[in-house]
Formats: C-alpha cells, structure tokens, sequence
C-alpha cells in the first residue's frame, strides 16, 4: 500500500456505519498517534479527536467518521478507491489528518481534527464538540471535489401535520379529513410557491417535500397525517417556518389542525466569504494549479451545528464527488485525494504563519 493513501484506505477499511463507529473511532486514533501527534483520544461522545501543537489560536477541523448503511468492497482499481465512506465523508476526514500530520506544530497554533460520529442520523458528535471547543478557524469536512469551497448549508425542519375532525355519514357530503388534508398540502405548497417566486437561487428558495400521509377513523373522529419536510435558506429559521405553517394552516372551526416538530431542526449556515481562511484555501487551490469555486449545498452538514456557536470563520472543504454520496458505486480519485492534502497543508501553513 502507498503511505500516501494508507490513512484513508485504511479509514475506509473499517466499515462504520451510524451506530457502529467503534472499531473505525479507535482505528483513526492509533493512526493519528503513529502519525506523531500530540495527543490522540476518543471523547466522551465517542468521537476521534487529533490534537497537534500546543499553542493558545486554534483550528478545528471537523469531519464525520460514520457512513450510511450498505458494505461496498474496498478496492482500488486504475488509481480509483472504491469504498463506503469514500467519498461522504471518510476521504475529507482522512485529508485533514494526512494535511495536518504534514504541516506539523506551528508555534502558537492548534490543529485539533475530529472524526464525529452519528452525522448521518442527528450529529450527536457534532452537537457534543460544539459545547467543547471554541476555535479561532473551523473547517469542516465534506466532499465539494478538491478545488472547491462550501460556503453554505441549507437547513432542515419536519413536521407531522394532522387534521382531525368529527365523524359524519358518508352520504352526508361533508369534506373528509383527507380531503381536507389535501387542501392543507395545497395551501403550504402555495405559501412555499409565492416566496420562492423572485428567488432565482436555490440556495435562497424554500425546498418543500410531502414525504408520507395516512388517514384512518374511529367511531367518534377521522383523521389523516401528512409528513412534510423543508429545506430551509438562511433567512428562514425554523422557528419561523413552524410559525408560518401555523399561520398558513388555520381553517374552520370543524377541523383541527395540529403541527407536531419531528426530530432536529436545523438552521441554514452561510459562511463570510472574505476571510483570512478563505483566502488561504484560494492560495491552496492555486498552489495545486486549481481554479477555486464557491458552492452552496442543498443539504445540510455538522456545519449547521457548530458553525453558529463557535461564530468564528469556516469553511467547508474536502476531496470526492458529492453526486456519489450514499451510491453503491461510491469511490473516490486518489489523484484527487493528494491533491486536496497539499491544498490544506498550503491552507494551514498560511493560516497559521
């Protein structure tokens, strides 16, 4: 095995998925100490945690170790690793500590990287380190291919949107608790519709989804169940967006609708652009013979949920073609995979000159 890609063939070895992060947790961890840094230890949370230097300026960089369900065969074949984790989020997370094992201690400075776990479920190791830590630079690791930068995350709200109304005869003609559930679909869909009207940029726009519904009755009541989810811009917290399905939603005194939040809310993250650590990783990308782009992400990422409490400059960064994320044929460029480690190495030399 070339010792350029042992780290992350080697991470992507150690299948992980949500839940069953242990075995690669401690792997990554006896590879950040035979790497030489300073300290290297599982946390509370039972995340991987890589601290170089000893300096009081710090740098965290945070990937996610866990993966989505489903094996892939670990492989390389023509200069391409096949792999579950590969790409989303194994090779960033392998990058930042290949990147940072060869940039070293920088007097004054801090590099801490971090192998979160559960990212593809409710980002417990995200929500944990975000309580631990208060960096003076964050990146963040998620694959946006190697001369590329993220500067935002979407957000994410869901809701169970229950009609309930009393039972009638069925021949007495009045509308159903399904039917009525249709036309609270149709009323959110409208709301969604007009603001994103003079939106031209996705990353701006509402991104609505009805991703269940069900209906039933007893003796007494029928009702029927939607579950809809939104991706969320900056400008729409999720406080508001129950707000405005609560405003939207509100009809005769026959039905009742109830708006029940499901599972984590999370606000949309949009990075400054005009930052000493992006201007460090447009050096890095040139120095690479790059030519850097900025993106912004529909989904959402640990950035959502560290970024707004450590309030200090980030970006998000990291090798692989996010269009293969979760795929059976997951894999990425070991070309690629150099590449971005010189991109970092470059980065956080000059970050931290």
């Amino acid at each position: 095995m070339n010792d350029d890609f042992e780290t992350l063939i080697g991470l992507v070895s150690q299948y992980s998925p949500s839940g069953q992060e242990r075995g690669a947790v401690e792997w990554l961890v006896a590879r950040m100490k035979a790497l030489g840094f300073d300290d290297a230890f599982i946390d509370e949370a039972g995340n991987a945690v890589g601290v170089m230097g000893k300096g009081t300026r710090q740098v965290v960089l945070l990937g996610h170790i866990d993966t989505v369900p489903g094996e892939i065969s670990v492989r390389v074949e023509d200069g391409i690793l096949y792999g579950r984790g590969s790409v989303d989020a194994k090779g960033p997370l392998a990058s930042f500590v290949d990147a940072v094992a060869k940039v070293g201690a920088k007097d004054g400075w801090q590099f801490v990287v971090i192998g979160a776990i559960e990212e593809e479920r409710n980002s417990e190791g995200a929500r944990f380190v975000a309580t631990q830590y208060k960096p003076d630079f964050a990146i963040i690791g998620e694959p946006n291919q190697w001369d590329r930068m993220a500067l935002g995350y979407k957000g994410s709200a869901w809701a169970n949107v229950t009609v309930k109304r009393g039972q009638a005869h069925t021949a007495s003609g009045e509308e159903t608790a399904a039917e009525a559930a249709v036309e609270v679909w149709l009323k959110i869909k409208a709301y969604v519709d007009s603001f994103n009207a003079d939106k031209p940029k996705v990353f701006d726009k509402l991104l609505l989804t009805l991703r269940g519904m069900d209906s039933d009755s007893n003796d007494f009541e029928q009702w029927a169940r939607l579950k809809v989810g939104v991706r969320l811009p900056v400008e729409v917290s999720p406080e508001d967006w129950y707000q405005i399905l609560n405003e939207t939603l509100r009809v005769s005194e026959t039905l009742r609708v109830l708006i029940e939040p499901v599972g984590f809310a999370i606000p949309a993250w949009g990075c400054e652009k005009n930052t000493q650590l992006v201007r460090s990783f447009l050096s890095g990308i040139r120095s690479q013979g790059g030519e850097p782009r900025f993106v912004y992400k529909t989904g959402t990422a640990d950035l959502n949920i560290v970024a707004p409490v450590w309030k200090c400059p980030a970006v998000v960064y990291g090798p692989g073609d996010s269009a293969l994320d979760h795929t059976p044929d997951e894999h990425i460029s070991l070309e690629d995979y150099s590449r971005a480690v010189q991109v970092l190495s470059s980065a956080l030399s000059r970050l931290t000159e």
